[in-house]
């Protein structure tokens, strides 16, 4: 596998915990840095994917009302709660 190096500058309390996270895993700074990266992005493409299926229900007008958003929401502190508004 190719790789390349990328550099950044991070405050210092970040890099401690790292290096700590590192010596507890016994595993190399830059291992931790790739794991923590690869998790970010993998968290950051599904919000995306979530976000595109969001807005294409809103282009469809698979919507929710948010009058019953707000009662359903309302109702949950009371003895019945209404089902979750579809």
């Amino acid at each position: 596998m190719n790789t390349k190096v990328i550099s950044a500058h991070v405050p210092e309390e970040l890099a401690d915990k790292v290096d700590q996270i590192a010596a507890r895993l016994d595993r190399s700074r830059g291992w931790v840095i790739k794991q923590a990266l690869a998790d970010w992005l993998g968290q950051e493409e599904e919000r995306r994917r979530l976000t595109l299926e969001a807005l294409a229900d809103v282009d469809t007008g698979h919507v929710i009302d948010h009058q019953a958003v707000q009662a359903w929401a309302n109702s949950l502190d009371t003895d019945k709660p209404l089902p979750i508004p579809r």
